[in-house]
């Protein structure tokens, strides 16, 4: 839709969006720091509580890329107000949970509500905003990410201190009912013009495999990667996704074209992401026990380190969203990989001795690297995709990056409890090489627990030096890639299309 390229009220329309976007991003941590507090409430046991906080990913990953392809065919804004709803009536009745069976359900009725939403949010940006201001609008709409993800934890641990554990769900309110009133007001409808349909079989199987990925991934390190249900999970997923793969391929009308992973713009930029996020998607939790257990600071204390990484991503943002420009989206993508590297390189340096100086400093790095390369990353893979068919390239935008975390969570969580485990002294018992926690836990109750948790304490900096190693080393093969897959600058003209839609409208 020319007309809407330039819309006049595009920046307001990015404002309202954000709103959106923030209230779904803050849910994905939020409710951390608030775990305790419902455990107590429910006398919820371990494995209960991790489906609290697992019911909401699981469901948001799980659902994306069918959610996005529903904003294409039943509209951006339809798909976003019903989104907004539904996750708004769903924290309201989280926060009344007589269970917490109940508020499990409730967390994954959240999920379906944020998966509806996130998509459609980029969608609507590549419709309104003219191709040259989309590295600008991506900037923020990233800054807004990552800040949210960041002070999840820090308004979290505000809300119980003050309130209760439900003031996390009932902060979510006003939240929505703000951005749905920008939303109704502000943003003009758009659509896929082919008016094709939803594919029912295809829905159920990139769903079921999407969210057993996921699942998988994500419980791997607490049930093991060999236990039935992880096995049996993944198995759901590589049997579902396969059909699905085949199912598009002999598609004429594809919910997902398969063939944009063709365009090395399109795979060199979302392989590149999906990279680098599995070294971000667990640092804040690597760090957040050292921080605790062998740094000694408080809760509170830990929540702020948050800030230097939401400050740098908005500090490099401001320069991410205007470099792609002047020097191209590849320049700006392995510049930002790179100070990221820089800023996990300074975290893999920490010792028992570092200062809180030393953590915020590699923070910083990594969240300037991540905004510098941000809006880069987003506007090569989006500009790869017809705009007609936003919907479903933002969901496998969003896609990449999820599974980047649950991967990174997954992998790096079990290299730093094997690392952490092979480093400590031989002869404890089981229960007390679980985590630094629980050792700490047991050198309390046992003789020459001092020197024991000294050495506890040891052997997770280890582990964690090894992990931000890893980190050091996805960042940089993330900018090798867009080095040698992305063009040296932005492509001129209009975008290829895929065979399909551009026969479709042949016809």
């Amino acid at each position: 839709m020319s007309d809407e390229e330039d819309h006049p009220r595009r920046w307001a329309i990015l404002v309202a969006l954000c709103a959106a976007l923030l209230v779904i991003v803050i849910d994905n941590t939020v409710l951390h720091v608030a775990v305790p507090a419902v455990g107590d409430a429910f006398d919820a046991s371990t494995g209960q509580l991790q489906g609290v906080i697992d019911a909401y990913v699981v469901v948001f990953a799980g659902l994306l890329i069918t959610a996005g392809v529903t904003s294409d065919r039943y509209g951006r804004r339809r798909t976003v107000v019903v989104g907004l709803l539904v996750f708004g009536v769903a924290s309201a009745l989280a926060a009344a949970a007589p269970s917490v069976e109940w508020l499990i359900a409730m967390r994954a009725l959240m999920g379906l509500g944020a998966a509806l939403v996130m998509p459609a949010t980029l969608a609507v940006l590549v419709a309104v905003f003219p191709e040259q201001e989309r590295p600008r609008a991506f900037a923020v709409w990233s800054a807004v990410a990552s800040v949210g993800m960041a002070a999840g934890p820090l308004l979290g641990g505000a809300l119980v201190d003050v309130w209760s554990w439900a003031g996390v769900f009932l902060i979510n309110i006003p939240v929505v009912a703000v951005a749905l009133v920008g939303i109704v007001r502000l943003v003009p409808e758009t659509r896929a013009g082919d008016g094709r349909e939803l594919d029912p079989l295809g829905t159920v199987l990139v769903t079921a495999g999407m969210t057993g990925l996921v699942w998988a991934l994500i419980e791997a390190p607490a049930y093991g990667y060999t236990s039935p249900a992880v096995l049996g999970g993944a198995l759901v997923a590589v049997v579902a996704l396969v059909a699905f793969g085949v199912r598009q391929a002999r598609s004429t009308v594809p919910m997902v074209d398969l063939r944009l992973y063709r365009d090395r713009r399109f795979s060199g930029a979302s392989f590149a992401v999906a990279v680098m996020t599995v070294a971000t998607g667990s640092t804040l939790f690597i760090l957040s026990q050292y921080l605790q257990l062998v740094l000694g600071h408080s809760a509170f204390e830990t929540g702020l380190a948050a800030i230097p990484l939401a400050a740098g991503v908005v500090a490099g943002s401001a320069v991410g969203g205007r470099a792609p420009a002047r020097f191209g989206p590849r320049v700006c993508i392995v510049t930002g990989f790179a100070v990221t590297a820089a800023g996990f390189a300074v975290l893999a340096s920490l010792s028992e001795d570092s200062g809180y100086l030393a953590v915020s400093a590699g923070l910083a790095l990594a969240g300037v690297g991540s905004g510098i390369a941000g809006p880069s990353a987003t506007s090569t893979v989006l500009d790869a995709v017809p705009r007609e068919r936003a919907g479903m390239g933002s969901a496998l935008n969003d896609t990449h990056q999820q599974l980047g975390i649950a991967l990174g969570v997954a992998g790096l969580g079990s290299l730093l409890a094997t690392a952490y485990r092979g480093a400590l002294p031989d002869g404890l018992p089981g229960h007390a090489v679980s985590s630094l926690g629980a050792t700490l836990s047991h050198a309390k109750d046992h003789a020459g627990g001092s020197a024991l948790a000294e050495e506890a304490r040891s052997a997770f900096t280890e582990a964690q030096s090894l992990t931000m190693t890893v980190g050091v080393a996805a960042a940089l093969a993330g900018a090798a890639v867009a080095f040698f897959a992305l063009p040296g600058r932005a492509a001129p003209g209009a975008v290829p299309e895929p065979e399909s839609e551009a026969a479709g409208r042949a016809s």
